[in-house]
């Protein structure tokens, strides 16, 4: 695929998420990121059952949040506010991951 496909191919999402994100930026956060993957490798470590298929030698909490997330299959919002204390609460699933 060309460059070009493919940056018209990102300003379609990036338009199609700026419509339904009002507060704040259309790109998970680096401390939303944080704290959803904390979170769930609490949650993960307390025996929650793991949402994904992992690799069978992968026993690490935190790495199999990291892969749950990337696979976008946790069911968990974020909530935005802005000082006036308009808020807004937006499903993970909507935003853009950026590549780390």
């Amino acid at each position: 695929m060309s460059s070009f496909l493919e940056s018209r191919d990102l300003r379609k999402q990036y338009k199609k998420v700026r419509k339904y994100v009002k507060i704040g930026p259309i790109f998970l956060t680096r401390y939303e990121k944080a704290r959803i993957v904390g979170a769930r490798a609490l949650q993960i470590s307390y025996g929650a059952p793991i949402l994904v298929d992992k690799p069978k030698n992968m026993i690490d909490p935190i790495k199999i949040a990291q892969l749950e997330l990337r696979s976008r299959i946790l069911p968990l919002t974020i909530r935005r506010e802005f000082p006036s204390g308009e808020n807004q609460d937006i499903p993970i699933s909507k935003l853009i991951l950026k590549k780390d």
